[in-house]
């Protein structure tokens, strides 16, 4: 059984993140940067929300505020749907897509450890089908 804490591991715990008073616009430029699709929001080191481009594009971009003016604050995600690094990947995936979400940080004790998204999960999934594919040959072949 795969957990997430395998994900992290083989990944590592870095997640980038933003002041809940930081403005829209630099928040876009940083997740444009490192090419990621969610910033964690941190207040005071307090996990407070998680900011994503569906926000940029239904808060802001749809109620035609403008980015250099509106505080991540006012359009970041509140409600979030956390899990731990024991929470199996197969639950994970059931609840990204229940939800119809990308992103999952991944907490202990209101500490985040981490962040996985949906990609996480596919790419984990594939190197582990690659491997039973690999076995499954050599075994045909009698090199196992």
């Amino acid at each position: 059984m795969a957990l997430v804490r395998d994900i992290l591991q083989r990944k590592g715990s870095h997640v980038w993140s933003i002041g809940p008073e930081a403005s829209v616009l630099q928040a876009a430029l940083l997740m444009n940067e490192h090419r990621i699709g969610a910033l964690i929001v941190l207040d005071k080191g307090e996990l407070v929300g998680m900011f994503t481009e569906r926000d940029v594009l239904q808060r802001v971009v749809a109620q035609e505020r403008s980015p250099g003016q509106t505080p991540v604050a006012e359009v970041m995600t509140r409600e979030l749907v956390c899990c731990s690094p024991e929470t199996d990947i197969e639950e994970a995936r059931s609840a990204m897509r229940d939800r119809r979400i990308r992103h999952v940080p991944v907490v202990v004790d209101n500490r985040l450890l981490g962040m996985i998204s949906i990609g996480d999960l596919n790419a984990y999934q594939a190197h582990a089908q690659e491997q039973t594919i690999f076995l499954l040959h050599e075994y045909l072949h009698g090199r196992v």
